[in-house]
């Protein structure tokens, strides 16, 4: 589990394909490593990855197939930026939202422009998780923990504050970037309970006809 306040922005250094899977080598930059062990869980880019190697200056970690099409991990080259955060503590301080570093799509960046000292980014989500992200909700992106300010159809807005822009990796974001999308646990959870006995369904979730049905549309 995470909180979506990144710590570093690290380094690609080195991809190795492996029998379909493919191995990261991340310089980690300013990351503080000396309390990370084998096995520990560290964010890449919002994806929850384990430290398989820590050579001294960074970590190596595997990621899968699955993970590789379902993120933008598999677009990385060597020498890429990529967002870190080391999983939390008990005493970690949230100061953003609980990320649990599982990317539910892949957003595109449609807009960028400047609102005085912050930059505004709109992002268009894929149309199935577009009920799960609601104005002034929380959304990781790329693992970082942002507030939407905005939200028409499936694309939201987001401002970034002159912190974030530098101390992430969405100073380089531009039109057409591809960012990994993690919906809020709480909407999801909500979701499965409002379904109530339905959740044990198949097929379908919640509909506009089912909300109507239940008296939540007038």
């Amino acid at each position: 589990m995470f909180t979506g306040i990144i710590e570093s922005v690290g380094t690609v250094v080195s991809l190795q394909d492996r029998g379909g899977d493919r191995r990261l080598g991340i310089r980690s930059g300013k990351l503080d490593l000396t309390d990370v062990r084998l096995g520990d869980s560290i964010a890449v880019n919002g994806v929850c990855l384990t430290a398989v190697a820590l050579p001294g200056d960074g970590f190596a970690a595997d990621v899968s197939r699955e993970t590789l099409s379902a993120s933008s991990l598999g677009r990385l080259k060597a020498g890429d930026p990529v967002n870190l955060e080391k999983a939390l503590t008990p005493t970690t301080r949230l100061g953003g939202h609980l990320v649990s570093g599982h990317v539910d799509g892949l957003g595109e960046v449609t807009a960028v422009a400047p609102e005085a000292r912050s930059w505004r980014y709109d992002i268009r989500v894929p149309d199935a998780l577009a009920r799960y992200i609601a104005p002034k909700g929380s959304v990781s992106v790329d693992g970082v923990s942002l507030t939407v300010n905005a939200v028409s159809g499936a694309v939201f807005s987001v401002n970034i504050v002159p912190h974030t822009q530098q101390e992430t990796i969405i100073r380089n974001y531009r039109v057409g970037t591809r960012v990994n999308i993690e919906v809020d646990l709480i909407a999801r959870y909500l979701e499965r309970l409002l379904l109530g006995e339905r959740a044990a369904q198949s097929a379908g979730g919640i509909s506009e006809s089912f909300l109507a049905e239940h008296g939540f549309l007038g």
